[in-house]
């Protein structure tokens, strides 16, 4: 059974009513606190869905009233759709009271647009709305003589005087102005200056219910984990901190979100996977340039200052520290040549012996015996003969040399001597200025050219192909569960 396999069957069993119920509970409180977050911004969506319980709700928790000025002018188009009602359009609009309205209608107006009502809302939006939709309906652009001009008798009433003509027109402003002007409001300001604001009221409750279920699940896991003080359990639980803090409430979304997953009603690992592959990906290529790059600047400043040279020194001449008593380099030499003579040189005979074949027939051709011997009978095929046998001589006393000499004692420590003696001159030749100067500039390219054309290659890898691999190992591991 694979560990995450464990992990998810584990936390299945560990799921309790508790873990449910807090779930559920810690649900109802995310769901509260984004209705009172998205209160004031969509309060006017919230008034078309639920207009009563928006308005309560309001006044009871955010301080809102109805703004006096939006209130009375639209108390007067109420007080003339009252007059047509009773007495009819061309008679109460005609008579001393309708004019009276109509005359109050039209100062109000210009009062609202000068003072606008609505700034204090943070909705003059809505005073714009509102103008461009008198300029469209009575096709005058100023504002002031377009609400003149919309309560007017002549306007509501037409030429010659139409019933239907006021019913069109008032209607237009219950649809698209009313509705506009009833959702403006005044806030009030508390005593710190800034807006009205009771959530915490109905918050409260939850907060002291969150914390105490923290410190309660907090204590639980430091008395069940040795060696686990109660503060290293907060620290693992820090995640629902935000469930009782009073502010920035929109990040409870974290701890509901972790709670949901932990009572199994949602699943995370998914998401988990991706996010940490996508993470872990990213990283890695970053990380791998780093390294390399810091490694391979480390080794241009050792040639570049010259310390390269301390490394071609020989063994004597050079402060080495050796942790087994054992020449490595020796001794893979002597691995690696009985490696080539008593097993690979048995296997690749046939094609030495075909190489050596081929070097002795043209040598023979070659030779200025052979071009007068040539011309006798049988000779090509005696030559023929001559050289194979040389060279199968040849080739196993070759194989046998070699192999006595890795057999005596004597061989091998000539060979060895042959072997010492050779990187001492070596290193002799190399050290001196001309050469381990051209070494040094050589070697010092070849790194810049190393990073530049392969390391800093890494970071603009294409990342298409990154996420496609990322995505292949994800379905294999998901695959395989």
């Amino acid at each position: 059974m694979t560990l995450s396999r464990w992990r998810k069957q584990s936390t299945r069993r560990q799921t309790t009513w508790f873990e449910r119920l807090m779930a559920l509970v810690i649900l109802l409180n995310l769901c509260v606190v984004m209705f009172d977050l998205s209160y004031i911004p969509f309060r006017d969506l919230h008034l078309k869905s639920w207009p009563e319980f928006t308005v309560w709700y309001g006044e009871r928790f955010k301080g809102i009233e109805t703004e006096p000025t939006t209130l009375g002018y639209l108390a007067l188009v109420d007080e003339l759709d009252v007059q047509i009602d009773e007495n009819g359009p061309q008679q109460a609009i005609e008579s001393q009271i309708g004019q009276e309205i109509l005359a109050q209608l039209s100062e109000q107006s210009a009062l609202i647009i000068n003072e606008d009502p609505f700034a204090v809302a943070g909705k003059s939006g809505s005073l714009e709305r509102i103008k461009n939709l008198m300029h469209k309906r009575t096709d005058i652009t100023f504002s002031k003589a377009a609400f003149n001009r919309f309560w007017s008798s002549s306007y509501l009433l037409g030429n010659p005087p139409d019933s239907s003509r006021t019913a069109a027109e008032l209607a237009f402003f219950d649809e698209k102005i009313r509705p506009l002007m009833a959702a403006n409001y005044h806030r009030g300001i508390n005593e710190r200056g800034r807006p009205i604001d009771l959530f915490w009221q109905i918050d409260l409750g939850f907060m002291v219910l969150f914390a105490a279920e923290f410190l309660a699940r907090t204590y639980a896991l430091s008395r069940r984990h040795p060696n686990t003080s109660w503060l290293d359990a907060m620290l693992w639980r820090i995640y629902d901190v935000p469930l009782f803090l009073g502010f920035w409430r929109w990040l409870r979304i974290i701890p509901t979100t972790l709670r949901l997953n932990q009572a199994r009603w949602v699943d995370l690992e998914p998401l988990r996977n991706r996010l940490s592959r996508a993470l872990i990906s990213q990283f890695a290529i970053e990380l791998t340039e780093i390294v390399l790059v810091r490694v391979i600047n480390q080794v241009q400043r050792v040639v570049q200052t010259g310390d390269i040279g301390r490394f071609l020194r020989t063994p004597s001449d050079r402060r080495y520290i050796d942790i087994n008593g054992v020449d490595e380099v020796q001794t893979l030499t002597k691995r690696l040549s009985d490696v080539v003579v008593y097993q690979v040189l048995p296997q690749v005979k046939p094609e030495l012996d075909a190489l050596l074949q081929h070097s002795v027939v043209g040598a023979l051709h070659q030779a200025p015996a052979y071009q007068g011997l040539k011309f006798m009978p049988g000779f090509d095929a005696l030559s023929a003969q001559i050289s194979q046998q040389v060279v199968a001589e040849l080739s196993k006393t070759l194989t046998q040399a070699l192999q006595n000499a890795l057999a005596d004692e004597t061989a091998a420590e000539l060979t060895s001597q042959l072997l010492t003696s050779f990187s001492e001159h070596l290193s002799a030749e190399i050290q001196t200025a001309e050469t381990l100067g051209e070494v040094r500039i050589l070697l010092s390219d070849l790194l810049e050219e190393i990073k530049i054309n392969y390391v800093e290659g890494i970071a603009a890898e294409d990342r298409l192909d990154t996420e496609a691999s990322r995505y292949q190992l994800y379905g294999e591991t998901q695959g395989a569960r």
